[in-house]
Order: structure tokens, then sequence, then C-alpha cells
């Protein structure tokens, strides 16, 4: 199995976002020692509780305190940005770290509609309907094969490098699914945000997956949530810093709490029926428990989607115990590293 880390960059209720960065970074170095495969960070704009908006930033430190892991974003959302720059991007995270750099690409804006407004480069900016053509001639910037006589030939993504990063695109549904399918790009379904007919879609990307000119088969990655701890209940009240956090975000609070909440503030509230019925709602698209329920679930799960290749995102108010979930799945795994290294070249 190749276990790794989608990390959001969360704030905890007390704690200021650089401290949330450092974490990420020191998340990061732990990880690279306990054999996971990859780490993704996500992009985010006008959030009170999660800190990266810049992952490709975030990414270019990350290369620095790490040494075998691949790292790479989860994803950055292409529609605000132009390929050209995109590619030049995560040329120059692969002059930094040769080798180990993912890049997930995301057709979702990260944001809220007033904030992807106000991240567009004005009236002219290309309509989502764009984004396949900007995934395309991203895929054409970092291979360098532009036709001779196209309007962008001339161009060359810099810096130059014999290898490039090796491209996901994510999905929540058919939309981007169709779209890896018909360029003939790896996918990487979100299953923590979209369980619903999630292996179904992953079927269907495999069953129409068009060979392309990078890859001759279908990849698959999923990504899900889960969390562990020494024992199952722990466990369970840690899962709720989450899933309260995201309550509050969606009751447009998540402002005012200033961070994930920790298990002794959550136990203090008081919640109504819709409240309390919305956590449990997260808590079905969550995999919590001890080590050995945690591993067996995901195993499932990966068994439905027919992939050996999981990402997890976990969340906690306390750091320490974030990075304790993610050191006893390494444990309940027994990772050693192995399948890090991914050729980024056509046809591989």
């Amino acid at each position: 199995m190749k276990l790794s880390i989608l990390d959001q960059s969360p704030i905890s209720v007390g704690k200021t976002a650089h401290e949330a960065v450092q974490a990420t970074l020191d998340l990061a170095e732990k990880a690279d020692q306990w054999g996971y495969t990859r780490y993704w960070l996500a992009e985010h704009h006008s959030s009170g509780t999660l800190a990266d908006a810049s992952p490709e930033i975030l990414l270019a430190a990350m290369s620095a305190r790490t040494e075998n892991i691949r790292i790479g974003s989860g994803g950055v959302m292409l529609s605000h940005y132009s390929a050209l720059k995109v590619a030049e991007t995560f040329r120059m995270l692969e002059a930094l770290a040769p080798g180990r750099v993912d890049m997930g690409l995301g057709r979702a804006p990260g944001s809220d509609q007033m904030a992807s407004f106000a991240l567009q480069s004005g009236p002219n900016s290309d309509p989502i309907e764009k984004y396949p053509q900007k995934v395309f001639d991203l895929m054409r910037y970092l291979s360098e094969t532009f036709p001779t006589d196209h309007p962008f030939g001339k161009l060359r993504a810099m810096p130059a490098s014999p290898s490039w990063a090796a491209p996901w695109l994510l999905s929540s549904s058919m939309g981007s699914a169709g779209i890896a399918a018909r360029l003939g790009l790896p996918l990487s379904f979100a299953h923590f945000i979209a369980q619903d007919n999630g292996p179904e879609y992953v079927k269907w990307y495999r069953d129409n997956f068009e060979a392309s000119e990078w890859f001759e088969k279908p990849r698959v990655n999923i990504g899900i949530s889960a969390i562990t701890a020494d024992t199952a209940e722990r466990a369970y009240d840690l899962a709720t810093c989450r899933h309260v956090m995201r309550l509050m975000r969606n009751k447009g609070q998540d402002h005012e709490m200033k961070g994930v909440p920790s298990v002794d503030e959550i136990k203090a509230m008081d919640f109504d029926g819709s409240d309390l019925e919305f956590i449990e709602q997260q808590r079905t698209k969550s995999i919590e428990g001890d080590p050995a329920t945690v591993k067996a679930k995901i195993e499932n799960l990966a068994e439905q989607y027919e992939t050996d290749d999981v990402i997890v995102l976990t969340i906690t108010h306390d750091y320490a115990e974030r990075q304790r979930s993610y050191e006893l799945l390494a444990q309940a795994f027994n990772l050693t590293g192995e399948g890090r290294v991914e050729s980024a070249k056509p046809r591989s």
C-alpha cells in the first residue's frame, strides 16, 4: 500500500498561521522518515481555519526539509492562473527537488465566489469551460511539445529540466474524471468530499481512458479523511474537531471561531438537533478508530476503488496528536517508503 498525506495546514484555536505552517513542515519531515509516499498541500483562499493559500511557496520550503518523500499539490487551482505560470512554478520546484514533485491540478475555486472573483485577472479571465484546454496547454509546456507553428511554439517554461512534475487531475465528480480520461492523465479522486458513486466514477475513468503521449495506462489514487489514536474513544473525540470546524464554516462562523476547536471546547458547546445531525453525517464520511480498525477500513476502501495508492487527510486541534495519528498509521501499514520514485516522462 502506498500511503500518503494531504495537508490543508489547519489553524487551531489559539494558534497562529505561522504555527500552522510550521506544523506542516514538521509533519513533512516526520512523514519522510516514516515512509509515506507523498505529501500534498491544498490551496484554499479567504479561510479562517486553513492557512495555505500558496502551496507552491510552502512546497519550496518543504523541499529543503525533506529528502525522499514526493512533495506536491493537492491541488493548485489551475482555473485561477495561466498555464505557463503554473508550468514554470512546477519547473522550479522540480529544480529544487528533482524527481519527486507531483502536480495535482484542481478545477474548483478553493474559495467562495467573491474570493474566486478577486483572484481572477479581470473581465477577460478564462471561463471554467476553458479548464481542459489549460490543462492540455500546461502539459505541452512541461513536455515541450507545442507544434512549431503554434503561437506558443517558441515559448519555453523555465527553468529547463530533464524531468518534470508528475501530473494528477483532482476530481470529486464525473466532470474532472472525464477530463482526465479524455486527456490521458492520472486521476486523484477526492473520496473525502464525494463518497456517492465514487468507485463507479473511477471505473468509468479507467474504462474510457484514452492513451496519451504522456501516459499509456490510467493511474488512480484516492483522498480520504481518516484519524486514529491509541484508543478508539480518543480517535472519536479527535475526529469531532474537524467535523465541528466544518460545521462552523458551513454556518459562516469559522472566522468567529478562528480555527479548529479543541476536544474540551467542543464538549463545552451547545449543539442543536441540526448541528448534531451534520456532525454525524460528517462522521460517516470519515474513517476513525484504533489503528487496526482504521487500517482495515482503508484497505477495504482501496479495494473498492481498485487502487493501492491512498492519500490521508487528518485534522486535529493539537498538532502533536495529528502527528501521532500519522505515526500510528505508518506503523500499522509497516511503511517502508517503497514506490516513491515515479517517472514523469512521456509514456510512463
